[in-house]
């Protein structure tokens, strides 16, 4: 190898002085973030580069990220998020010697004005009251002073827990998580004629109405050939209510968990190809890095933001109109 006696070839790859591959973390990292696991990278370092980055020496940058992760997760947070999302993804980890089927919890919140933020990632294997008053306690302890409606889907403990930190929160059932639950009773050739009978019930003008509705398709044909999905709606009707007190404005925000939805399912497509995570803090290292790729264009608010933050200012003004000065 020829010598560079005047000291005046800068290498491109790995810099003079290096004693290990830095100069590849980011390139690592994000290879990392796009779901790749460390065999894959290390051999495609091997191939594209001709290097050889062992295992251990890839972990370790990968590793490097955990700080990053816990300073983000203990951030400051908006003093007042209007609208929260609370929802789950189930990702496969190796807990105690076992693979386990967990919760990676995930909480998005709106904004004042508009736009969007990720306030946390938690990972629980049973949900409960106990887990969610930790969440809802260190939420409030990074600086959150008050939740205006918190969409969930049915989360076990939730509505006690929330209402401990934060007792003027709405709690709003997920509509479309609760229609999507009642055609699990269905037959397929039977799904499209009871969706449609539902909306008589989350499409009416007030709760009273809603509630006739109910019990309507309860006594009818549809309710007495599956009865569990007119018991399953009222057994969760104290969460479906707050939906009707809203104009139509602030019910496209918090219809469905949708956005969050949305979320999980590019979270989806990143871990697919991972047969399960080696433990807790792998899976919140390659999520966060996710995230933090997906959620570096969000920069504009939702289309109908503008005529809901108007109903917010009404509906919550002693609670929301300090925010917009």
């Amino acid at each position: 190898m020829p010598r560079d006696r005047e000291g005046s070839f800068e290498p491109q790859l790995i810099k003079k002085g290096e004693r290990r591959f830095t100069g590849f973390d980011d390139k690592i990292i994000a290879m990392y973030a796009r779901g790749m696991t460390v065999r894959e990278i290390q051999g495609y370092l091997e191939e594209m580069y001709g290097v050889l980055g062992s295992p251990d020496l890839i972990s370790q940058v990968t590793d490097a990220v955990m700080e990053e992760v816990r300073e983000w997760q203990s951030r400051p947070l908006e003093r007042l998020y209007p609208v929260v999302f609370f929802d789950a993804l189930r990702v496969k980890i190796r807990d105690e010697g076992t693979v386990k089927n967990k919760a990676v919890y995930l909480a998005l919140g709106v904004v004042p004005d508009g736009t969007k933020d990720i306030l946390g990632i938690w990972i629980e294997q049973t949900e409960g009251a106990k887990f969610w008053l930790r969440v809802m306690t260190e939420i409030k302890n990074r600086g959150v002073a008050d939740i205006l409606i918190a969409v969930v889907d049915g989360l076990k403990g939730f509505p006690e827990a929330i209402t401990t930190v934060f007792p003027l929160t709405q709690i709003q059932t997920c509509i479309v998580h609760l229609i999507r639950n009642s055609l699990e009773y269905v037959s397929w050739k039977d799904r499209k004629g009871l969706a449609a009978e539902l909306k008589t019930i989350y499409r009416a003008e007030t709760a009273q109405g809603a509630f006739t509705a109910l019990e309507d398709f309860s006594q009818g044909w549809w309710g007495q050939k599956y009865p569990p999905i007119a018991a399953m709606w009222k057994r969760q009707w104290e969460q479906v209510i707050p939906f009707f007190s809203y104009p139509a404005e602030v019910r496209k925000v918090i219809y469905t968990t949708n956005a969050i939805e949305s979320l999980h399912m590019q979270l989806r497509k990143i871990i697919k190809t991972r047969g399960h995570f080696p433990n807790d803090d792998a899976a919140v290292k390659l999520l966060y890095l996710a995230l933090r790729n997906i959620t570096k264009d969000w920069k504009m608010s939702a289309r109908e933001w503008k005529s809901a933050m108007n109903q917010f200012a009404i509906l919550f003004a002693d609670r929301f109109m300090p925010q917009l000065q």
